[in-house]
């Protein structure tokens, strides 16, 4: 997705229309992953490698109020949870044009690409840049990556 990722959408999503049923299908088997989407507002969470009928069962737990992880995924929450029960300190947050703009800088775009997505100026796009690297006191734009990354701004 160009401008937002599966978790910023579903905490929109939820916004927006708050008895929404979310449900993430994904190849991304993160336990951590699972506990951000869960906590964002998903109702269930399923591995593309599933089976259909795990779909469906997500499906009616999620209509009954109820939520479904996959077996995979739940053993492994259960392990982080353990080993770490203590929820992550959060970034500090940025506004969802900060967010923007570093995810796709994150995913590799130029500073002239970046600005043709959000309809902005180049000279915009390192406005924000260098703004939200001097908030977060990052020197480097691979530092800014390694925070969007630990931020879930960029899922890997």
């Amino acid at each position: 997705m160009p401008l937002m990722n599966g978790l910023e959408a579903a905490s929109r999503l939820k916004e927006l229309m708050p008895a929404v049923k979310l449900i993430f299908l994904t190849m991304n088997e993160d336990p951590d992953l699972a506990v951000e989407a869960m906590q964002r507002g998903a109702s269930g969470y399923l591995l593309k490698s599933s089976a259909a009928s795990e779909l469906i069962r997500a499906i009616q737990m999620a209509l009954k109020a109820k939520s479904y992880v996959t077996p995979q995924i739940a053993r492994g929450m259960q392990k982080a949870f353990i080993n770490n029960p203590r929820p992550r300190v959060r970034a500090k947050a940025l506004t969802p044009r900060q967010r923007e703009v570093v995810q796709l800088l994150a995913e590799g775009k130029s500073m002239k690409e970046v600005a043709d997505i959000l309809h902005v100026t180049p000279r915009t796009v390192a406005f924000h840049k260098y703004r939200i690297m001097e908030e977060l006191s990052l020197k480097t734009t691979a530092e800014l990556i390694q925070f969007a990354i630990k931020s879930r701004i960029l899922v890997t």
